[in-house]
């Protein structure tokens, strides 16, 4: 066998191989990146009362951590898809860690604003080079590598309310301190993750070198059909996005109006919501690819439809359960719409992880401040129970080509 078909072997057996160890590690920075993120909502009651803030307030909050991920992550991701950038990760978490400690100790709501923003940004920095190191470590397995990322984000933002029920509630907002701890062990394995990255990079880099080729992402033409099925897989984010904001900023709220919760009892219910989604983050991956990318989307969004309606007329036991089925079913397609953005345009790994996750949080913070808006007008009641209607915009699915196409 010749030496170039040994090199040609052994990059293929190399690129299919996945590697559970980076994807383990990526998806606890995840999980530490995120929950810092979730401190901020989870401070939402406690700064209703200890500041007197408006839901419209809260929701210029939200807008201001989500929001700056949303912008920044694409234009985050095209940079890194011309020239990737291994230790903009733990930079990036080093800018979250200034801000969370900030929170802790603004006196304002405008330092609040500020601390929140440097929060967005490490976010806006960590999610699409950490959703490409999740890719270079996938192999064959994208969907299961993407779900074992996501789910680690999607952990860390179900801890927020046992964050406000064993932190916040008794430490009030100084309690949120604790987390600069948190922000420093994520900084200290993303060094460890940007070290790999590295070596990676070089290795790919010399494969293709002995084989003649340049190392150069695969490119595909920006066709008007492959716009419309990304502007529509974008709207389903958007209905997911919105759905998702309207239980974590506001559903602790319509508990307590509802069924005359503490601030921790209505945690543990959001807490239920927040897990299951966690759990079917993961399952999702594995089952997209199994069944197809299109389907799990189409089932998820679909499937949330008669939950999330029933949801707000539902007993208090009742409501548990169907919290936990709504965040299982509505999640499961998380991981899979940026694997399937990834594969509808291929070489451009970073910007279609910075659309789709950059989007969801960007969608979200758009969602925070018009839902807070209209709970301030027509009480959150009301809201939350058009809120539950969402997911109807789910049958925009079957207007996207199925995955071989």
């Amino acid at each position: 066998m010749s030496q170039a078909a040994i090199t040609s072997q052994l990059y293929k057996k190399e690129m299919e191989k996945t590697n559970y160890k980076i994807l383990i590690i990526m998806g606890i920075c995840h999980l530490l990146n995120d929950s810092i993120q979730a401190v901020v909502p989870a401070m939402f009651p406690i700064l209703e009362k200890s500041m007197g803030l408006t839901f419209t307030q809260l929701g210029i909050i939200a807008f201001a951590l989500n929001m700056v991920a949303s912008i920044m992550q694409p234009v985050v991701g095209i940079m890194t898809d011309k020239k990737p950038m291994p230790f903009a990760l733990p930079v990036g978490l080093t800018s979250t860690l200034i801000g969370v400690f900030g929170l802790a100790f603004a006196p304002s709501f405008a330092s609040i604003v500020l601390s929140v923003l440097l929060i967005g940004i490490g976010s806006a920095v960590f999610h699409p080079e950490g959703s490409r190191v999740a890719y270079m470590a996938a192999g064959q397995r994208r969907g299961l590598a993407q779900s074992i990322y996501q789910v680690g984000g999607n952990s860390g933002q179900a801890l927020a309310p046992l964050i406000t029920a064993l932190i916040l509630v008794p430490l009030g907002q100084r309690g949120a301190v604790w987390f600069t701890f948190v922000a420093a062990i994520a900084v200290l394995l993303l060094v460890y993750i940007a070290n790999w990255y590295t070596k990676k990079l070089r290795f790919d880099l010399e494969i293709l070198k002995r084989k003649g080729k340049e190392a150069t992402a695969i490119s595909s033409p920006y066709s008007n059909k492959i716009g419309l099925y990304l502007t529509l897989l974008l709207f389903l984010i958007f209905a997911r996005s919105w759905y998702v904001s309207g239980m974590t900023n506001y559903y602790a709220f319509f508990a307590i109006e509802n069924y005359q919760f503490s601030i921790q009892k209505a945690q543990v219910y959001l807490f239920a919501f927040l897990v299951a989604g966690a759990i079917g983050t993961f399952f999702g991956g594995p089952l997209a690819d199994r069944f197809g990318k299109r389907n799990i989307i189409l089932l998820s969004l679909i499937g949330t439809l008669p939950l999330s309606i029933l949801l707000p007329f539902a007993s208090p036991a009742f409501a548990f359960i169907l919290l936990a089925l709504t965040g299982f079913v509505l999640m499961s397609s998380f991981s899979v719409t940026v694997v399937y953005a990834q594969e509808l345009v291929p070489g451009k790994i970073g910007l279609m992880s910075g659309l789709t996750v950059g989007l969801a949080f960007g969608m979200g913070a758009i969602g925070s401040v018009v839902l807070g808006y209209l709970a301030d007008q027509i009480g959150i009641t009301l809201t939350i129970i058009l809120t539950g209607f969402l997911p109807i915009l789910g049958v925009l699915t079957l207007f996207l080509p199925q995955d071989k196409k």
